[in-house]
Order: structure tokens, then C-alpha cells, then sequence
């Protein structure tokens, strides 16, 4: 089945968008296996990734570094492409403790965790959507290189529904529990089921407010429909459905009984190892818990950290890497990285922490070896996975660029024809009556602050200063839940704060075009929270507004603070010459606050646009060998800089991606 990516938009794409969409989309026609997109704040980058999916038409995972940039990924892309299967994966704890041992202390740590059900359910939908269909678009946090239950047993564990199918009910049934389905009274709640006379209602662990009727004539399915959950009402008649397993870790039966045999036969085989060894507490520890653990699967085929024993449900070498989202992507998919100076490093310890801290576990006898097994990809095997790969970035790190080679292109032109902001160096004394003042001169335009600290400490300290002053302030730091954060964000958007102040979250990907000032404190101070790429990050942050304007309070001129300067002000003599040459007139993001809008589009409505695509087939192939003649066109143009023809043809690019959106 070919995928249909329908890009929403009443924008083309412009500035230097057509450029870079042209020569990323050649470099994976090419094969090119990484590429860079280096494009300043605001200048469109989810909007050139959005187009090039919608080119493309590959199924994509986009990584992002944080929930709350990835929650603010997936509103864009669920914007752009209401009619795909946009998904979003993230992990699914509110709250997460892994089991740790201390040996110093001989302190021992349990798993403490609070599972988000909706969260869950959003990752069930993820495999779900990567299983049966191919226009899909995943936005994913690091919890995607994770292990995850294996895709084959996944799949063989789906239980079919087609109208029409014959099907012996008790054995229906029976699939559903072995799916790890409860039977209630009422199916009110995901992963349920109730049986009527002649008739069973499903609650798809996936769905979020639809429950699916079954009912029978006789031993064969009459009907398969929605029903609303909460007030019963009918809704779509369907013609097959697939009930998926209530968790990434289900396996069959037989599964559960060969892995606890193989478990019971590992454990014997370390206690007598650790008895040898005189340990005979950590023996006995790794006895009583391993035995607890193969009790609970027998009898329920699940148990408290069910994922240290993933390597035997899945019947996987342990030598091979842990399967995780990944695998269940298919082998033409495409890879975004976005903020990949982050999330690079990221996904590089995770690997190295984990196994630390399971071998501490393996050593005291609180769990089998085999725990080492259910692990993040190390960084070697996340390469050697991973598909064609485009890192998104403002200022892409060593590795990017060493990757990517020549294939590095530069977005600074934003399509609003905002600027870089402007920048001023004052001194430290006094700072802060000098960013009060800042602060009421930005109340008065009804406009929002950011300022950056180095600790949390001196965060809150700031934020009741100002209170105390009569300013509505509020901050972010790691204390403060994922949730809470876009709700402050968004907050400070809606006017109920003025001034949000961070340490180091107001750095990548927050879209907040009301915010005209950033303010960086002791912005001298050496160190990674005041580094070039922070700095330039940081500043970015208020590139979205016309008022724009970033001061650093510092007692001198550091390394860094120069190369940020001078980057900034580069940029801006060209964003002011594009400007002047194409008589543009700088405005403020228009991304409203109650819609999702794309990185540095003004704002959008899509509320008419439907699916209606009269004499799409026809005209469609025609219409794409011309664009990819005029994106070759305009590649050739510039490299022999010949700028006049070049800007000649990227506008008749622009009435080509208008044409071809609207088709």
C-alpha cells in the first residue's frame, strides 16, 4: 500500500525553505545516510521536515530530546497531517525510581513509579499504527531506543475481527485474557471486555474513548462497530478490526512457560555461583526474588519489572541489541533529529548508565544477569539501526557535522522576515532593578520575558524578588513535572505570567513569540549552561517576536559570548538584506496559542481543507517531476552562484509547492 502524506497548509514554503528542501530531499533520493539541517530559531524547520515527509512519503520517527518539546513536535505534525497517523511515544512514567543498590550504605532503592495511562496508551497506539499501516509519523523521546516488547510476537498475539469470520466465543475469550484483557460488568476502562448474550464489547488498550461491539449470529460476526465508551451512543460501522495487547510485553502462554523454565534454570545455576563464593546472603536474596517473579508470571503472565526478563519471552539472542521502536519501523523509514546537539549525547549515556547501575544490581544478588539484557541501544548499535538520518539544529554538534560532511545546509532565512534579536552586554552590577525595569517596559506592549540562571536556587530566589515587586513570574527547572511545564508555558503565553524564568529548559524548541526579551545572567561564567551553543539557543529564544532583544548581563567578553555575537550579528545582516531585497516587513509570529501551528509559519486555519483531491492521480506525477527538475535547477544555480537565476527559479519553486500542497 503506498502512503499518503497530506500536508496542511495554506503556506508554501519560502525564504530559504525551497532550497533546503530541495537538496535534503536529493540527498536521501541519493542515499546520503545523514544530512544536516541547520536552521535558526524560527525559521521553519518543522515546516521543511513537514514538507519533506509529505514529499517523501516515507513512514518517520522525529526524535526529540524532552516531553515538552516532543508534546509540542507532535501537536505541530498532528496540525500538518490530520488525515495520518500521527503518533507519540515518550516514556510512559509520570515518576520513575529504578531499582538501585547502594553498596556503601548497604541501602537498597525499589523501583518507585507512576505510570501515565495516557501515555501508555499513546505508545500502544505508536506499534499499533507502525504494524498496520505505512502513513505514519512517529514523534519520539529517547524512551525510543529502549527495549520493547519483540514486533513479530506482538503481531502474532493480534486477534482478527472481520465480518463475516467465524469465531468459537470461549476461544475469543480466552485470546483476550491472553492479551491481558480484564472481564468486567462494564468496559469503561481500556483493555476490558464484556460479554453480552450474543454479543462482546471490546475497549482496545489503544483507543482513548471508543469501545468496539461484537456482535454474533450465531457462531459468525453479524456486526463490528464503535460505540462512545462513556454515554453508549453508536458511532462507525467497520468492516475488520485488530485488538492489539494490552502491553509491549505480552507473549503467549507457551512463551511465558518455556522463559520461567529457562529463568529458575539461570537462577540455580547463580546461586550455586554465588554460594561458592561464600555470598550466601546475595544468594539467598537472588532465590527469593527470582522465584516471587516466576510465581507471579505463571500465574498471571506478568509481573513487577517483567522487562529483566525480556530476552527470554522474546526467545532473543542476547547477544543481538534489545529490540525497540526501531525494529518496528520499516526498512524505507526516515529519521529527524531535532535539536541533535542534545539528543545526540543523550541517546550516548544512556547506554553506559544503565548497564553501571545493573551490574551493581547482578553483583548483590538482587537480580540474574540476564537484567543486563533488557537495556537501551549503546550507541554503536543506534547507529547501525538507525535509517537515513537529517539532524534539525540551530547549532549542530561535532558529530552531525562530521557525519553529514558536505551535506550540511543552512535555513536562516525566517518566512516572517523577523531578524536575530538584537543583543547588549551590561554590566552585573545592579542587574536585577536594571531587569525589572526591562521587565515593566515589556508589561507595557503586553509582552514576555525569559531569564536564564545558573542554579535553582537562584531561580527561586529571582521569582520571589519579583513577586514580592508586584511582577507575575513563574519558573522551570527538572523538579517541575512535564505536564506543569507546558501548562507554565503555555500560561505565560496567555498573559497569566510576564516573566518565566529557567535554568537550562528555555534553551531549545520553546515557541513563545509573545517573549520580545531575553535575559541571560552572569553571562561570563565559563561552563556548558553558558557555552557558545547555549548562548546562541538561549538568545533564540527571542527571534520569534519584532521586538526582539537579548541582554547579557557580564563583566566581560567571553570566547563564547563573542562567537554567539558575531554569529548573531552575521545572520542578521543577511535576514536584513533578504528583507530589503524582497520588501519584506518584519512581524511577530502568529502562532496562536489554542492551535498548533509549524516552527515560524504564520498562523494557519485549516478548518476548511478536507479530503477532497479531485484529479489528484492525474495531474499529481506530472506535477512532481517538474518540482524535482526545478530543485535540481535551483541546486545547480547556486553552486555556480548564480544567485539571480537562482532566486528566479526558488520562486517559481514556491508557486510549484503552493500548487502541489493545494492538490
Amino acid at each position: 500500500m503506498k502512503s499518503k502524506f497530506i500536508l496542511h497548509s495554506n503556506y508554501p514554503p519560502s525564504g530559504d525553505q525551497p532550497e533546503a528542501i530541495a537538496r535534503l530531499i536529493d540527498g536521501i533520493e541519493q542515499g546520503a545516510t545523514h544530512q544536516t539541517l541547520k536552521g535558526v530559531t524560527g525559521s521553519g524547520k518543522t515546516f521543511t521536515v513537514a514538507n519533506i515527509i509529505h514529499r517523501l512519503k516515507r513512514p518517520t520517527i522525529i526524535l526529540a530530546h524532552n516531553k515538552t518539546l516532543a508534546a509540542q513536535l507532535y501537536s505541530e505534525m498532528k496540525h500538518f497531517f490530520p488525515e495520518n497517523a500521527v503518533e507519540f511515544f515518550v516514556s510512559y512514567y509520570d515518576y520513575y525510581q529504578p531499582e538501585v543498590y547502594l553498596p556503601g550504605s548497604d541501602r537498597f532503592i525499589r523501583k518507585d513509579s507512576a505510570i501515565n495511562e495516557q501515555l501508555e496508551r499513546l505508545r500502544l497506539s505508536t506499534t499499533k499504527a507502525l504494524i498496520e499501516r505505512r502513513d505514519v509519523i512517529v514523534v519520539a523521546s529517547v524512551s525510543s531506543v529502549y527495549g520493547l516488547g519483540d514486533p513479530e510476537a506482538y503481531r502474532s498475539l493480534q486477534v482478527h475481527l472481520q465480518l463475516g469470520q467465524e469465531v468459537d466465543i470461549d476461544l475469543l475469550i480466552a485470546q483476550l485474557e491472553r492479551l491481558q484483557y480484564s472481564r468486567c460488568s462494564r468496559t469503561i476502562k481500556r483493555a476490558t471486555f464484556l460479554v453480552r448474550d450474543q454479543a462482546i464489547d471490546i475497549f482496545p488498550a489503544d483507543s482513548e474513548h471508543r469501545s468496539l461491539t461484537v456482535e454474533f449470529s450465531g457462531s459468525h460476526i453479524a456486526k463490528l462497530y464503535w460505540v462512545d465508551a462513556i454515554s453508549g451512543d453508536k458511532l462507525d460501522d467497520i468492516e475488520q478490526y485488530l485488538v492489539s495487547p494490552k502491553t509491549l510485553y505480552s507473549v503467549s502462554i507457551e512463551q511465558v512457560e518455556l522463559a520461567c523454565k529457562q529463568i529458575m534454570t539461570d537462577m540455580e545455576r547463580q546461586v550455586e555461583q554465588l554460594n561458592s563464593e561464600n555470598r550466601f546472603t546475595e544468594a539467598a536474596r537472588l532465590y527469593e526474588r527470582t522465584l516471587a517473579d516466576v510465581e507471579q508470571l505463571t500465574t498471571q503472565g506478568y509481573c513487577s519489572g517483567i522487562e529483566n526478563y525480556g530476552s527470554y519471552l522474546n526467545q532473543r539472542d542476547p547477544s543481538l541489541p534489545p529490540t525497540t521502536l526501531f525494529d518496528y519501523l520499516p526498512k524505507d523509514g526516515l529519521l529527524f533529529i531535532d535539536e541533535s546537539h542534545v539528543m545526540i549525547p543523550q541517546i550516548s549515556a544512556m547506554y553506559k548508565s544503565d548497564q553501571s547501575r545493573k551490574s551493581t544490581l547482578i553483583d548483590f544478588g538482587f537480580r540474574l544477569p540476564s537484567a543486563k539484557n533488557n537495556r537501551p541501544l549503546s550507541f554503536a548499535e543506534f547507529e547501525g539501526i538507525k535509517p537515513q538520518t537529517i539532524f534539525v539544529s540551530a547549532t549542530p554538534g561535532h558529530y552531525e557535522l562530521e557525519k553529514s560532511q558536505s551535506r550540511v545546509f543552512k535555513q536562516i532565512i525566517r518566512p516572517t522576515g523577523l531578524l536575530d534579536p538584537e543583543i547588549e552586554i551590561r554590566p552585573s552590577a545592579n542587574s536585577i532593578e536594571d531587569l525589572f525595569n526591562e521587565i515593566k517596559l515589556r508589561n507595557q506592549r503586553n509582552e514576555r520575558t525569559l531569564v536564564t540562571t545558573l542554579t535553582k536556587k537562584s531561580a527561586e530566589n529571582l521569582n520571589n524578588h519579583l513577586a514580592a515587586k508586584g511582577i507575575k513570574v513563574s519558573y522551570l527547572h527538572s523538579d517541575v513535572k512535564t505536564n506543569d511545564r507546558i501548562e507554565t508555558v503555555n500560561a505565560l503565553r496567555a498573559g497569566t505570567y510576564d516573566v518565566l524564568i529557567g535554568i537550562n529548559l528555555l534553551r531549545e524548541g520553546l515557541d513563545i513569540p509573545e517573549a520580545s526579551l531575553v535575559a541571560v545572567l552572569d553571562a561570563d561564567h565559563a561552563g556548558f549552561l553558558r557555552s557558545e551553543q547555549a548562548l546562541i539557543q538561549i538568545i533564540g529564544r527571542a527571534a520569534r517576536n519584532q521586538h526582539g532583544k537579548a541582554i547579557l548581563y557580564a563583566d566581560k567578553m567571553t570566547p563564547a559570548m563573542k562567537r554567539a555575537i558575531d554569529d548573531s550579528e552575521s545572520r542578521r545582516a543577511d535576514q536584513i538584506e533578504y528583507n530589503r531585497l524582497n520588501s519584506i516587513v518584519p512581524s511577530s509570529s502568529g502562532r496562536k496559542l489554542d492551535k498548533s501551528q509549524n516552527d515560524g509559519q504564520p498562523s494557519v486555519d485549516v478548518s476548511e481543507r478536507g479530503q477532497d483531491r479531485v484529479g489528484f492521480c492525474e495531474s499529481l506525477a506530472e506535477l512532481c517531476q517538474l518540482i524535482t527538475a526545478k530543485e535540481k535547477e535551483l541546486i545547480s544555480l547556486v553552486d555556480s552562484s548564480n544567485l539571480e537565476d537562482a532566486k528566479r527559479v526558488r520562486e517559481q519553486l514556491v508557486l510549484l509547492y503552493r500548487q502541489f500542497i493545494y492538490m
